[in-house]
């Protein structure tokens, strides 16, 4: 029964990969760090491939459920974690960050940077996650694949003033 369900799992990721590799922006989702065949079309399923549903990266991030809630009163200010959200892409959008960790540089500088400040590992890939969240939001809107230079110069500049 194991071998059945491995060979249809198996026949499933190959459907899954050649459907989506047919897609006009999945070189573009493709391109970004920790997104393999399988996360990709996963994220593009979530998102949707409407190039007009979301009208900036803020509204990506907000339906990612990545963006932080800043609620303040008076005095009191307190920042917490969206929890109605589409838990699929969120779930996603969390591994996708966990995996740029190991191949890009940049969102390594930005995480480390995140737990230097004090803040907790879920809170800081969630971080990374809604920094990538903006990044593929860029990429989609001008059309252009992921690039480790582009997507963390700022950061590089912040760093070296």
């Amino acid at each position: 029964m194991l071998v059945t369900l491995n060979e249809q799992v198996n026949f499933l990721r190959g459907q899954v990969e050649a459907y989506f590799g047919r897609h006009p922006d999945a070189e573009i989702i493709r391109s970004q760090p920790g997104l393999g065949p399988m996360l990709s079309a996963r994220v593009l399923a979530e998102f949707g491939d409407d190039p007009h549903r979301y009208a900036s990266a803020k509204a990506r991030k907000n339906y990612a459920g990545t963006s932080p809630i800043t609620r303040a009163s008076g005095k009191k200010k307190v920042v917490t974690a969206r929890f109605v959200r589409n838990d699929r892409l969120i779930d996603a959008l969390i591994a996708q960050a966990f995996s740029a960790l190991r191949v890009s540089s940049g969102a390594r500088a930005y995480y480390e940077q995140q737990r230097a400040r004090g803040i907790e590992f879920n809170a800081a890939l969630r971080q990374l996650a809604n920094r990538l969240v903006g990044i593929l939001h860029g990429c989609l809107k001008t059309g252009t694949p992921y690039d480790e230079a582009t997507a963390w110069s700022h950061r590089a500049h912040a760093l070296a003033a």
